[in-house]
């Protein structure tokens, strides 16, 4: 898997990191080991290997078997695993694609037979493993403007190409839990106060009730992912959107619909021309 030198499109995550005290034996145990290996695993891995299974014929659809790979990270000496769940998360992502493609697409994508069975596979799945859920949300082309309100400006990480441990760039927040949920809750707050009912409210809601099955200690990481390697180092350099989410928020809370517009305003066209990339040739 690592060290291709190919990169993938160009996804953004949301992941949950949680203490390896969370998981239960023997899967702690695992974690604990593959921890201690000093794997590392990048988000460009994890899209090369789906990739991939998309290349045989016919294609697959969503692995055969569960990763027992993740992300790990070590903060204040405490260790936290994000686990890929990349079966989960296939079916998660086959389900909406039916709902976002064409069937004529579709089909030519993944023929019927193939997605047939994936869906057998699943509820199959899902009899012994009800309360499965994944630690790793993903969007294409953009970051969720929801996204934005469960972290702070002041943790904001920018490498620059050659500027970090990777020659790649890097952009990404990294929260405690507890910080997210409040964050949550008060964004909704100034949110139903100030708006009818609508998508930023309804996203933020499905967001806070995933967060709500993690531990309380862990971490939530907002990743740019692949984005780095098409948004370039300037503008890179000059993204504040979690600034100019928190800049709206206040000024809704204040009653100041100008100055929540102009937030929203440069954030909505910053993402605009990153979206615009995807049809560059």
């Amino acid at each position: 898997m690592g060290g291709s030198p190919v990169l993938v499109p160009y996804a953004a995550y949301l992941r949950v990191y949680e203490p390896l005290a969370a998981f239960p034996e023997p899967e702690r145990t695992h974690w604990y080991r593959y921890a201690a290996a000093g794997r590392a695993r990048t988000a460009q891995d994890e899209l090369r290997q789906s990739l991939a299974d998309l290349v045989p014929v016919p294609p697959v659809a969503v692995p055969v078997h569960e990763s027992r790979d993740a992300f790990v990270a070590v903060v204040g000496g405490v260790t936290h695993i994000c686990p890929w769940r990349t079966r989960l998360r296939g079916w998660l992502a086959l389900e909406e694609a039916g709902r976002l493609l064409p069937e004529p697409v579709l089909d030519a994508m993944l023929p019927p037979v193939v997605r047939r069975q994936a869906e057998a596979d699943r509820e199959a799945w899902l009899e012994r493993n009800p309360d499965a859920r994944p630690w790793i949300k993903s969007a294409t082309w953009h970051v969720p403007v929801r996204w934005f309100a469960l972290v702070g400006d002041d943790e904001r990480e920018y490498e620059p190409a050659g500027a970090g441990e990777s020659k790649e760039p890097l952009l990404r927040y990294r929260t405690p839990m507890v910080q997210a949920r409040r964050r949550v809750a008060r964004a909704l707050r100034v949110l139903k106060d100030a708006l009818e009912e609508g998508p930023l409210i309804d996203g933020l809601i499905d967001v806070g009730r995933w967060l709500e099955e993690f531990h309380p200690r862990s971490l939530v990481e907002l990743d740019y992912g692949g984005l780095v390697h098409v948004m370039g180092q300037d503008r890179l350099a000059a993204d504040h959107s979690a600034a100019d989410v928190a800049e709206g928020l206040a000024a809704l809370r204040e009653g100041d619909s100008a100055a929540a517009g102009a937030a929203y305003e440069r954030l909505t066209e910053r993402w605009r021309a990153v979206r615009e990339l995807q049809f560059a040739s």
